[in-house]
């Protein structure tokens, strides 16, 4: 079958190597992607590009009507950080937009979509370590009672009407080609680009603070991998946890050292977002993604610095 693919959501962090990555799997043509606004560097010029808003249904329905997609990626949303300041805005898009693309792709008979949670979704009474993909999920933010919310949606659109919806709970994402968002874990992102640019970096987080993250190499190859496992093999119809790397700002901090001897780190007092980070895992169990389908981490640490470091260095 001839994919059309659409990505919702194209300029964001994970979006812009998501498409990059897809056009050269199924070709530039086959991958159309779009934003509420107009496309970033990496995707510019380099394919079909359409300006969309989740939130406008007519607008929404009539890109599903042009394109029929036979898979959606639908990552637009508002992240914690963001979603704490704007709490009503971060729900209607992340719920709204979610409804609007679920009801579209029953309509048009969409193959495939596409949807990321993340581990926001755990709350202050989750285990913390080694958090397992069935237990207590209270969440305190928005942006993670949003995701949670949406994870019961997308099962039950798998239940009721038979859609083939995939889901990972992304770990904290750390990428060289796009910023970040305005999510909790920024600063894992934000600490390269100072390390470099000054040589020191002030952490919005505390040294001691575990959280999960991933490499943005790993966070790609995880969703087509996802995407692309025979459906019988997908158990899972809520989102899958996946584990990705934990460590804390001061190992990250040290890891940076190894290359840049004098990179200096220090930390502010209080954030906002230190509240958030404390509430979420230190560690995730994610063996359902490696038993169901074959999922297997390649990023570490010291491999992930080093190669941010040195993709970094040709760009700033």
């Amino acid at each position: 079958m001839s994919e059309k693919i659409l990505v919702i959501g194209a300029n964001g962090q994970i979006g812009t190597e998501l498409v990059v990555a897809l056009r050269g799997i199924h070709g530039v043509d086959k991958v159309i992607a779009s934003d509420i606004n107009n496309p970033t560097y990496a995707i510019r010029n380099s394919g079909p590009y359409e300006l969309v808003n989740v939130l406008d249904k007519d607008n929404l329905h009539h890109i599903f009507e042009k394109y029929r997609p036979t898979q959606v990626y639908l990552l637009a949303a508002i992240l914690s950080a963001v979603g704490e300041q704007k709490p009503k805005m971060a729900w209607d898009l992340n719920m709204t937009g979610l409804i609007h693309v679920l009801d579209f792709a029953v309509e048009f008979k969409t193959a495939k979509v596409f949807w990321p949670s993340s581990i926001a979704v755990f709350g202050p009474h989750s285990p913390q370590f080694n958090t397992p993909q069935y237990c207590v999920m209270d969440p305190n933010t928005v942006y993670g009672f949003s995701k949670l919310a949406g994870e019961r949606w997308a099962e039950y659109y798998f239940v009721k009407h038979g859609l083939d919806i995939r889901s990972i709970r992304y770990p904290g994402l750390i990428g060289w080609k796009a910023s970040p968002g305005g999510g909790t874990t920024d600063y894992a992102v934000h600490i390269f680009h100072e390390a470099l640019k000054k040589g020191k970096y002030e952490s919005f987080l505390s040294a001691d603070t575990t959280l999960p993250m991933m490499y943005m190499e790993d966070a790609i190859r995880a969703t087509i991998s996802l995407m692309d496992a025979p459906a019988d093999q997908i158990k899972i119809r809520s989102s899958y946890n996946l584990a990705g790397i934990s460590f804390t700002p001061a190992q990250l901090a040290d890891e940076i050292k190894k290359h840049i001897s004098a990179f200096e780190m220090g930390y502010v007092d209080t954030d906002p977002r230190q509240a958030i980070a404390d509430s979420w895992p230190k560690s995730i169990d994610d063996n359902s993604a490696q038993q169901d389908w074959g999922w297997k981490l390649e990023y570490d640490l010291p491999k992930m610095t080093a190669d941010m470091l040195e993709n970094l260095k040709k760009i700033i």
